[in-house]
């Protein structure tokens, strides 16, 4: 089947439809114009550019039709198909305090001045690379979170994302998410794929830190077998700001996950922790990169992950201090655990140092599963898959004990089990 690639009149003809303002169909339009001058963003050891993962088709309005009831959930704030809202239900506390939660054509039309302020315009750029230019001319899905001034929210917001891979489409969501000076936010995010038709996926999130702000991120992220995906997470955080990343990299299709934390501002401190598993014949690379550029900025990194079957896990773990970054520390910990022999997995420490009076350090490690634990549970009547599976909780165990969230820990580890049981039966 031939698809028929965007133009610039395909990309009036939906703003007209939408009515977007002027200044983000102008941002298309020159997204647009400059995709086939930019390159595919490069990652080290992540072979991923021959992937089918661009987005090309024509933007067109979606079909409100293909919804599915089913999903509303007491458990969500928000859930969207595609770019279809079909739950929202804000606790009271976040309307009482001027919070904003929107999805992305009301963002533009309510709150444009804010979109234009932070879209892209601090954490990325819409031309950073090929990928971003696709996104922002095929941008269709989002989320727009602001927290407003020294608004601490005692209540979470959860949200469900659902790519519709009933039919083919790409799909192109944006997250942007910002707090304000002063302000406190906690922020679970699912994310899942309802069809099985062969898509792409074009995911940005960008997550803003205002001074003296604190924002813990979550993410259970569970895109479908047929989607070829690229996920990218950055934050920008200014001075004393913090964001807690807690991400469960629980897909079936393969992914390039490209998680960034600029530590801008003095004393601004980010914490990244990734589980990831892959199974059956997925490759999962994933990218994560802190830069300190604030004087006695913090930044942690610590990843593990697990392969079963013929899969492929690629860790990336980058640590750069700008020169004038004083006092600045950057730690990192990635391991693999391979319980196949026809797994592949990579663990890539990478130190950038361009200051004196730093700290940096990093851990990391590929390897198989311990034979004596593994005989140690079997000699006491424990089946091999059972031992395979406890074996790999108490390896994935450091990094779930040290997430922020009780119901996060509890999320991830159900998803984890399921996960695992399914892996198995690929074997």
């Amino acid at each position: 089947m031939t698809v028929e690639m965007q133009t610039d009149q395909d990309i009036k003809k939906y703003a007209q439809q939408v009515d977007e303002p002027q200044w983000f169909t102008s941002m298309r339009l020159k997204a647009q114009q400059e995709v086939e001058d930019l390159t595919l963003p490069n990652f080290q050891k992540i072979q991923y550019h021959s992937w089918p993962i661009n987005a090309t088709r024509k933007l067109e309005v979606g079909d409100h039709r293909l919804t599915d009831e089913k999903l509303v959930t007491e458990q969500a704030n928000i859930v969207q198909i595609g770019s279809k809202v079909i739950q929202k239900d804000l606790p009271q506390e976040f309307m009482d305090k001027g919070v904003i939660v929107c999805d992305w054509a009301t963002a533009l039309k309510k709150h444009s001045e804010l979109v234009e302020k932070y879209f892209m315009t601090m954490a990325t750029e819409p031309t950073e690379n090929r990928l971003n230019a696709e996104h922002v001319a095929h941008l269709t899905s989002g989320l727009l979170i602001y927290v407003p001034k020294n608004v601490i929210l005692k209540h979470p917001l959860t949200s469900y994302f659902f790519q519709d891979a009933r039919q083919s489409r790409d799909y192109v969501h944006h997250l942007l998410l910002i707090a304000d000076r002063g302000s406190e936010v906690s922020y679970l995010e699912n994310t899942g794929t309802i069809g099985t038709k062969p898509c792409p996926a074009n995911i940005i999130e960008e997550v803003i830190a205002e001074p003296d702000s604190h924002i813990k991120f979550a993410s259970v992220d569970r895109l479908g077998e047929n989607t070829t995906a690229y996920l990218n997470r950055r934050g920008y955080l200014k001075r004393n700001a913090r964001i807690d990343w807690s991400m469960g990299m629980m897909n079936d299709g393969n992914i390039v996950g490209d998680f960034d934390s600029e530590l801008v501002g003095e004393a601004s401190h980010a914490e990244v922790k990734v589980v990831a598993i892959s199974t059956g014949d997925q490759v999962q690379g994933i990218d994560t990169r802190v830069t300190n550029y604030g004087q006695h900025s913090l930044g942690n990194i610590l990843q593990h992950g697990v392969i079963l079957a013929r899969s492929s896990l690629i860790f990336n773990g980058i640590g750069h201090i700008i020169h004038g970054a004083r006092g600045a520390e950057a730690q990192q910990e990635s391991r693999v655990l391979m319980l196949s022999t026809k797994a592949r997995g990579d663990a890539n420490p990478i130190l950038l140092i361009d200051d004196n009076d730093v700290v940096a350090g990093h851990a990391a490690s590929v390897g198989r599963v311990d034979e004596q634990k593994m005989y140690y549970l079997m000699s006491r009547g424990v089946d091999k898959k059972t031992a395979e599976r406890l074996v790999i909780r108490g390896f994935l165990g450091p990094v779930l004990s040290a997430l922020p969230s009780k119901e996060v820990r509890k999320v991830l580890a159900d998803m984890i089990e399921r996960k695992l049981v399914n892996g198995q039966k690929d074997e």
